[in-house]
């Protein structure tokens, strides 16, 4: 054997070797215990920390591991094609394929990650060193590679995937979660608040504020006491006041302000000035982030918000503890009108007013209707239609029957829900023609 072929077969097990190590590293430094290494950077473990740094950065970690483990793994295959035809003609390329294929899955990819899952921890600390010196070294590559792949997402014709990150914190973290539920480790009410707290980002104020059409509002040149008796009669502690049109809001009234406001005056409701004790309204885009309007909640200490749209009228209004729903779930007190727009059927249908929100629909079900395209399930209904459907009708999408009830002028007030078997993602609008009972 010619030193030559020696220095070939050297530099093939080599390469093999570096991939091995790069499949190993990733799978350690992606399975090792968060917890574990907070720990013992806590306890001045210097690779802990530095591992810890690492997966603080992942989009660097996971691009250096994809060019370095590719670059070893097409030369190993190159070098071995030309051994491989050196020694036994232009058949050597099937040859070659074929062995390094089997080499590449077994001792490159599938030991490396299953002695990396069995130790992750102890791995993740002896490799922490020589990836980060990795990382460095290839910096530049791996860098002008994501933004060329950038560029090229900028050309396609969405936008969702401009963004995208290789290794997403929160798919990771709702991930773990369902698998989680799954085993029984995490219960569903917990799991269901854990996922609310993730959705934040992705839910607009839009989605989950109070339609104008059902807000509470006072005319506030109304006499103070017509203003004093429908605040007594309100539910809520916060009313909006309005002037000259329902959608001019110009204040907000609290009734601890106007509480205050009447023990100045002895309780004389004649001597109430409104105007004076009415707060200034907070106006907020539709656009809003839910995580961006909670913060801000928490900020200016304040609890109600007018929404508007983009020509400036107003929309809706959204409170604080219609964020926390979001998250824990419907919360009542003891002045809540109790109404129950969600009522299950002994026949397993759901009859539901057309103003539920699709998220409430799901969560108390644990369906999986869509929500993107429209907030309400009449909404829904109407989208997928593509028409205003009239009492007596029903359509068939998403594995579901919807049967329309109730109908008040171009609003659907009243819907029957009924699962039909195995959902499909895909819909399936069938509208049927047999006349039902509406009720």
């Amino acid at each position: 054997m010619s030193i030559d072929i020696v220095l070939i077969l050297a530099a093939i097990i080599t390469l093999l070797v570096l991939s091995a190590f790069f499949n190993g590293s990733e799978t350690a430094l992606t399975a090792a215990s968060r917890a574990r290494m907070h720990a013992l950077e806590q306890e001045g473990n210097g690779k802990a920390a530095l591992v810890n740094r690492l997966l603080r950065q992942p989009e660097r970690l996971i691009g250096a591991v994809l060019l370095g483990n590719t670059l070893v793994d097409i030369l190993a295959a190159s070098l071995a094609s030309g051994l491989a035809v050196l020694l036994a003609g232009p058949a050597g390329v099937a040859y070659a394929t074929a062995i390094m294929t089997i080499l590449v899955v077994v001792f490159s990819a599938v030991l490396p990650k299953t002695y990396a899952l069995a130790f992750a921890d102890r791995i993740a600390l002896f490799v922490a060193p020589i990836m980060r010196a990795i990382i460095v070294v290839l910096g530049p590559l791996t860098t002008t590679i994501q933004f060329i792949v950038r560029l090229i997402l900028k050309l396609t014709p969405t936008r969702r995937d401009d963004q995208a990150n290789i290794l997403a914190a929160h798919e990771e973290i709702r991930g773990t979660i369902e698998l989680q539920t799954i085993g029984g480790a995490v219960a569903k009410g917990d799991a269901a608040m854990l996922g609310g707290v993730l959705d934040l980002r992705d839910l607009q104020v839009l989605d989950i504020m109070v339609h104008r059409t059902k807000m509470q509002t006072i005319n506030i040149d109304d006499p103070p006491q017509k203003v004093v008796d429908e605040v007594m009669k309100s539910q809520y502690t916060r009313v909006p006041l309005w002037k000259d049109e329902p959608e001019n809001i110009v204040g907000v009234l609290h009734t601890k302000d106007l509480l205050v406001a009447l023990g100045r005056s002895n309780w004389d409701v004649t001597k109430l000035d409104v105007t004076g004790i009415a707060a200034q309204p907070w106006f907020v885009p539709d656009t809003t982030s839910v995580k961006d309007q909670l913060n801000e909640f928490l900020k200016r200490k304040a609890q109600l918000a007018l929404v508007v749209d983009e020509y400036g009228e107003v929309q809706g209004l959204i409170t604080l503890e219609d964020i926390l729903e979001e998250i824990v779930g419907q919360i009542a007190d003891e002045h809540d009108i109790h109404d129950a727009a969600i009522r299950v059927q002994a026949d397993g249908s759901v009859n539901v007013d057309g103003t539920v929100a699709v998220r409430d629909l799901n969560r108390q079900m644990e369906w999986d209707l869509p929500d993107e395209e429209a907030t309400t399930i009449a909404g829904l209904v109407i989208h997928e239609a593509q028409t205003i459907p009239e009492p007596g009708q029903a359509f068939t999408f998403y594995g579901y029957r919807f049967e329309i009830l109730r109908k008040n002028r171009n609003k659907i007030t009243a819907i029957r829900i009924r699962p039909i078997g195995t959902q499909s993602k895909t819909p399936r609008r069938t509208l049927e023609s047999d006349a039902m009972e509406a009720g």
